[in-house]
């Protein structure tokens, strides 16, 4: 299985991502709640871990987020808040299975590999499309009406965020902790530059603009009608 772990304790995560690789499993570790939200909507997994008390965004805000997003892969909640009400809320947010700690790493691979042997999760997209603009995410390209556009790493990652959120907003806050890793603002026009040498790309050769900009707000990829 493929397991996304939430979990910002350093020792709990090396012991238990060590014991699911010995099990023959590939287990991805995050300490940010943000960081794994993002990272649970855009790549597929078996398996959540998720603690509660986590930096960014706790556990529980993760699992109703990611229920509230279409995404049903199972979870379940590895955490000390072990009382009746807190282990009612973590099941009525979204969560399949409840383990307290401490806990016995068998108990817990064995309720994954169960949670596991539900249907396996819908294939994500390999390929985003906007209009007339498809990136493959597989193959590393991106064109528009056919013709191959060239797009330096950080342009890239830029146009996959913009187009995962299709004709949303996104800030320049959320710009900058998705691109740039950045969770603070470095007072600087890295967004902005960014955004104009991705607009002289994708927009300046085409009749259509696609990259909008939502004035005071951030920016929005969609096209206009």
């Amino acid at each position: 299985m493929r397991i996304l772990m939430l979990e910002d304790d350093k020792k709990t995560a090396a012991f238990v991502a060590r014991g699911l690789n010995e099990a023959g499993h590939i287990c991805d570790h995050l300490a940010d709640g943000r960081d794994a939200l993002f990272q649970a909507t855009r790549e597929a997994y078996d398996v959540f871990v998720v603690d509660r008390m986590t930096p960014g965004l706790d556990g529980l805000s993760v699992v109703k987020s990611l229920r509230a997003a279409g995404v049903m892969t199972p979870v379940i909640f590895l955490t000390s808040v072990g009382g009746v009400d807190d282990r009612v809320e973590g099941l009525q947010a979204g969560a399949d299975d409840y383990l307290v700690k401490p806990f016995a790493f068998s108990e817990l691979l064995a309720r994954l590999q169960a949670l596991g042997r539900r249907p396996p999760v819908q294939e994500q997209k390999t390929v985003l499309k906007v209009a007339d603009l498809e990136m493959d995410l597989v193959k590393r390209h991106v064109a528009r009406q056919g013709q191959p556009i060239e797009l330096q790493p950080r342009e890239f990652r830029l146009l996959e965020v913009l187009m995962r959120g299709e004709g949303r907003v996104i800030t320049r806050t959320m710009l900058l902790e998705r691109v740039w890793d950045f969770h603070f603002d470095p007072k600087t026009s890295v967004v902005e530059t960014h955004v104009s040498r991705l607009r002289a790309k994708i927009d300046r050769p085409f009749t259509v603009p696609l990259l909008h900009t939502v004035r005071n707000t951030g920016y929005s990829l969609y096209a206009s009608r």
